[in-house]
């Protein structure tokens, strides 16, 4: 449990991103790692590692780092990431196909166990992956009997909400949604939104704004450093 108040989201994130590259190190046989080298691999400075795992409590040992299996445990159990997790995937087109099969959901602990549409063609056929595709109108049924947690929404703008109200019927609290609107959820329920184009647009004004700058410098240097050559 957090020592104190609420947990800023960017922390959770960057306990996302450190577990991850905890997980690469006890692959390569490293035991013990410095937050220097957590912070350089996680592309962060050291303070801002040791200030994270400070809001949960004392980690690793001052002048020797952190024991890499012990703290990947430690931030598992943080994040709640040390069970499994059951997932309803909610429009089985191009994309909600594609995360079904995504080999990461289910090594991280998160299985899907439920897929469901409306579409007439694809209910009651079977998915690449086993999954019956159920209608959504079993939804409240499928949650109950399959133990869902959180839903997963991959459905066109104009049905999300409508989806994301089914599951908070059904006692689905927990709500991943990819489709490209917002959904609205009472306070005691939760939602994470995925729009990748939203991604794009931030990459895109980075680079236009600051990348494009550093590398219009970088290219000036170059060409000073040539002329000098010369």
């Amino acid at each position: 449990m957090p020592k104190s108040g609420k947990i800023p989201k960017a922390t959770i994130t960057r306990l996302s991103i450190y577990d991850r590259q905890l997980e690469l190190l006890e692959f390569d046989g490293y035991r013990v790692v410095s937050s220097e080298k957590l912070a350089w691999l996680c592309q962060v400075n050291s303070a801002q590692v040791r200030k994270d795992l400070g809001y949960f409590g004392e980690f690793g040992i001052r002048g020797v780092g952190y024991d890499v299996i012990d703290l990947q445990a430690q931030i598992k159990e943080i994040l709640a990431i040390n069970r499994n997790w059951n997932l309803g995937m909610v429009g089985i087109g191009k994309l909600g196909s594609a995360l079904i099969q995504h080999h990461n959901f289910s090594a991280r602990g998160f299985k899907c166990v439920a897929a469901f549409d409306n579409a007439p063609d694809k209910i009651g056929k079977r998915h690449p992956s086993g999954l019956m595709i159920r209608n959504i109108d079993e939804l409240r049924e499928a949650v109950r009997e399959l133990d869902v947690e959180i839903g997963v929404i991959t459905t066109p703008a104009s049905a999300a909400q409508r989806v994301a109200d089914l599951l908070l019927e059904a006692h689905v609290n927990a709500i991943l949604n990819f489709s490209p609107t917002r959904i609205r959820v009472p306070e005691c329920c939760l939602v994470e939104h995925i729009d990748f184009t939203v991604m794009l647009d931030v990459l895109v004004y980075k680079f236009h704004h600051e990348a494009r700058g550093m590398l219009a410098d970088r290219a000036m240097s170059r060409i000073a450093i040539e002329e000098q050559a010369h």
